[in-house]
């Protein structure tokens, strides 16, 4: 179509006025023949000499009048491009395609080209794409963050539609013109992030530091030096944080409150909080290395809030086992440390005062309900039988929630099903616990304090009165709200926990064979046969179940695998790949194994026999799900590296559950974990 530009609006009725006058005047001249002739005719003869020079003028105007206008708009254009040519906020054209068709003077001096720079947007800043501009599918105006040249901008991208521009026009009309160009505005926000960044970096942190061995190390040493051990402990905590811009303030003889900067704990986290294995250089002459807990809060709305948050660390820091530093924020929980296996303690008088509560709690409700965690193992339900008895033994009825059996549990369970000594609902799914509980019951966690992995979720919403007891660490997701909660990460198993509190519910308490064997069995499983994590108290908690009747053979012959079971086990020993020198990784197949989770951490257990190996992590898919199990002696702390899988457990044992990734890929995850914290030097 031939483009064409014509007049319009105003100043098109301005020219064609005289036009209209004339028309208005021949009107006037049909009335004044009809009124007079001569008067007439004299009057029409004056009206085509009118429309004469009226046609004339307006046709020899018009084009002048056009060119003029045009040559107006082209002086008053180039005004407009000289303003935008100097104007200090960076400015360009681009077409459809994203080409630069023209830039100011700031512009230039941003992306440091010439006058005439013609190549596209996406050659300057590879971060916009095609896709990230305005386009003819609606997408009008897109805003997105640059950082370019050590600057930070916000770039604005703004369709200009040229066939509107036209049509909104007040003096030329356009016809065929189409298509858009894009307006690029650079805001520098370079020294405003800056400044946020320095308030941000000047905020008040809060910190806890706890000393987790204190009795413990002053017991290892003479006397008349312990008063230098915490002089010199003293020290090291107040140079290494008054290094840091910070004040420390000694709280308790073991305890103490930190302030300082958000920039300073940005420097320990980068050193990952060396104060931690410093502090143990601390020796004169004591036979234990002091450990600390670090429970940092930060970015709260309040000052109070970031007390609060440090607080929350340092119980997580204590629950996972001491020795390590966590920070706690609004948005995430960050850990730093736990390379040190935690120290048994030797007193009993935790185990006493949580026995005394629990009985106490038992007592005020009508009825208890047991569950352990999915998937149960013999820990989980051994520790259920033992809180059972102590339910029985307060005359209060009592419930084990269990689903579903494993092959290896089920020599346990044989033991009460059908047993003329024990009800017939002791054993009872989750459907039936809920309608079991109410305001009057009290529901026990054991051997798990992780609620989206409990046997039975939703009993933690029914049940208002929670008891937690559990040798796992602590991780992020807690069980929220429990009246009474008891986490021991240098337990050996949750049985023991158990096989304690059991003393000292009542004088002189005596448990049945059964139950015996099925603590007993949960000592013996999680220990790996008293090989792992076994300490003093570890052998008392099997001595006073041993002269409750617990029968080794008895218990041995229960566990005893078949044949698939034992070939899967050793297939996946022999099929090990020992990745970077000392980590062994291996697959066991679930074909024909009633159990295949339980053969694959059996497998974990068995690669640690091998010289040099580490860690050994075994992957079994079950369930649509990938097991993880992790084990280690003492030279890796597994727990941490199941945590960056979604997991947990302890320092050396492990373990978690991969869900939508195939082997291939759940392996290769695994591997670059390993790779990225040995990096960081987590492990």
């Amino acid at each position: 179509m031939k483009k064409r530009i014509r007049l319009k609006g105003r100043i098109k009725t301005y020219l064609q006025f005289s036009i209209y006058l004339g028309v208005l005047l021949l009107v006037i001249n049909a009335g004044m023949l009809a009124l007079d002739l001569r008067a007439g005719l004299l009057l029409g003869f004056f009206t085509l000499f009118y429309f004469v020079v009226t046609l004339a003028l307006y046709f020899y105007n018009k084009p002048v009048i056009i060119n003029e206008l045009v040559s107006f708009a082209t002086q008053y254009g180039q005004i407009q491009k000289r303003l935008l040519r100097d104007l200090e906020l960076p400015y360009a054209l681009l077409d459809d395609t994203g080409k630069v068709i023209w830039t100011n003077l700031a512009f230039e001096e941003v992306i440091k080209q010439p006058k005439g720079f013609n190549k596209s947007i996406m050659a300057v800043f590879p971060s916009i794409t095609r896709d990230k501009l305005p386009d003819d599918k609606g997408v009008e105006e897109t805003q997105y963050d640059l950082t370019y040249d050590g600057k930070e901008y916000i770039a604005k991208f703004k369709k200009i539609s040229l066939k509107e521009m036209a049509e909104n026009s007040d003096m030329i009309q356009a016809q065929g013109y189409d298509g858009y160009l894009i307006a690029v505005y650079l805001f520098d926000e370079t020294a405003l992030h800056i400044a946020l960044q320095e308030v941000d970096d000047q905020s008040l942190t809060v910190g806890l530091l706890y000393l987790d061995n204190y009795e413990e190390a002053l017991e290892s040493v003479e006397e008349v030096r312990r008063s230098l051990l915490i002089a010199l402990i003293d020290r090291k905590v107040n140079k290494y944080i008054s290094a840091l811009d910070g004040i420390v303030k000694k709280l308790e003889k073991d305890k103490y409150l930190v302030i300082m900067r958000k920039k300073s704990v940005t420097q320990l986290q980068e050193t990952r909080f060396d104060l931690l294995e410093d502090v143990k250089t601390v020796n004169i002459g004591n036979e234990m290395a002091v450990t600390i807990s670090i429970g940092m809060g930060l970015d709260g709305l309040t000052y109070a809030q970031n007390y609060e948050f440090a607080r929350n660390a340092i119980d997580l820091a204590l629950g996972r086992g001491g020795d390590q530093a966590v920070i706690k924020t609004p948005d995430s929980i960050t850990y730093y440390g736990g390379k040190s296996q935690q120290v048994e303690k030797n007193t009993r008088v935790k185990a006493r005062v949580k026995a005394h509560a629990l009985k106490e709690i038992i007592a005020g409700k009508d009825k208890v309900i047991i569950m352990g965690h999915r998937l149960a193992d013999v820990d989980s339900f051994g520790a259920a039988v033992g809180i059972y008895r102590i339910a029985q033994t307060l005359d209060r009825k009592a419930h084990i929630v269990l689903n579903d059996i494993s092959n290896t549990l089920q020599p346990l369970v044989d033991l009460f099903k059908n047993n003329p000594e024990y009800d017939a609902d002791m054993i009872v799914g989750s459907t039936q616990a809920i309608e079991l509980a109410g305001n009057n019951a009290v529901l026990v966690v054991v051997d798990v304090n992780k609620p989206t992995i409990t046997e039975c979720p939703d009993l933690l919403k029914v049940c208002k009165s929670i008891v937690v007891l559990d040798h796992h660490r602590q991780g992020a997701e807690t069980i929220e709200n429990a009246t009474l909660s008891y986490v021991e990460p240098y337990a050996s198993s949750a049985c023991e926990m158990v096989s304690e509190i059991l003393q000292y519910t009542s004088d002189g308490i005596k448990i049945r064979i059964e139950e015996a064997d099925c603590m007993y069995s949960g000592i013996m499983i999680d220990t790996n046969n008293f090989m792992s994590k076994t300490g003093v108290r570890t052998f008392e908690a099997a001595a006073f179940l041993r002269r409750n009747g617990a029968d080794v053979t008895r218990v041995r012959k229960m566990f005893r695998e078949d044949a698939n079971e034992y070939k899967a086990k050793a297939d996946a020993v022999s099929q090990a790949e020992i990745y970077r020198q000392s980590y062994a990784i291996s697959i066991c197949t679930s074909e024909d194994i009633q159990s295949p989770t339980v053969v694959g951490a059996q497998a974990a257990n068995e690669l640690l026999n091998i010289r040099g190996v580490k860690a050994s992590f075994v992957m079994t898919e079950y369930q649509g799900k990938i097991f993880v199990s992790a084990r280690s002696i003492d030279e890796v702390n597994v727990q941490i590296i199941m945590e960056r899988l979604g997991g947990g457990g302890h320092m050396s044992i492990a373990g978690c559950q991969l869900e939508g990734v195939s082997m291939a890929e759940a392996i290769g995850n695994l591997k670059s974990t390993i790779d990225i914290m040995i990096e960081e030097g987590a492990i």
